[in-house]
């Protein structure tokens, strides 16, 4: 009597109740594998997305690195010609000046008035409005 219930109770043993469970193991490890291949798929196309977004990215940081040493450039192509103007203003002052010494000791030592307009004296002094710059966001396109 004890082989009959062995038989009965246990299910590896190739009877008609132990291939359920098998069946089910199987169906769990083919799914798990499946599973298993979807997220490596999924981490492959992941990587695959970053590497090309990386990509872009040095492309783009290439792009602006060009914009910012062309408007370096372009700044310091205005600075050196600032500095060329305002010597050259200082240049045309100091000569203006001693011209009007010129004409103020040619006043003096020959008794003529030269009606000279305050304006041509002293230009420097003429209400003058500097022209006004403004930033914009497009200044820095190319």
């Amino acid at each position: 009597m004890g082989t009959r219930s062995q038989a009965v109770s246990s299910g590896s043993d190739g009877s008609p109740q132990s291939g359920v469970p098998d069946e089910r193991k199987r169906k769990r490890m083919l799914s798990n594998r499946e599973s298993a291949r979807r997220s490596r798929l999924k981490k492959l196309k992941q990587m695959d997305d970053l590497i090309g977004q990386v990509s872009q990215l040095k492309s783009e940081n290439e792009q602006m690195m060009q914009r910012i040493a062309t408007t370096e450039r372009s700044y310091d192509y205005v600075a050196a010609e600032k500095d060329i103007l305002r010597a050259e203003a200082m240049a045309l002052t100091n000569r203006l000046r001693s011209l009007n010494d010129f004409i103020y000791m040619a006043e003096q030592v020959n008794g003529l008035a030269m009606d000279i307009p305050e304006s041509l004296v002293e230009p420097w002094q003429l209400p003058y409005q500097a022209p006004q710059f403004t930033a914009s966001a497009n200044v820095f396109q190319c």
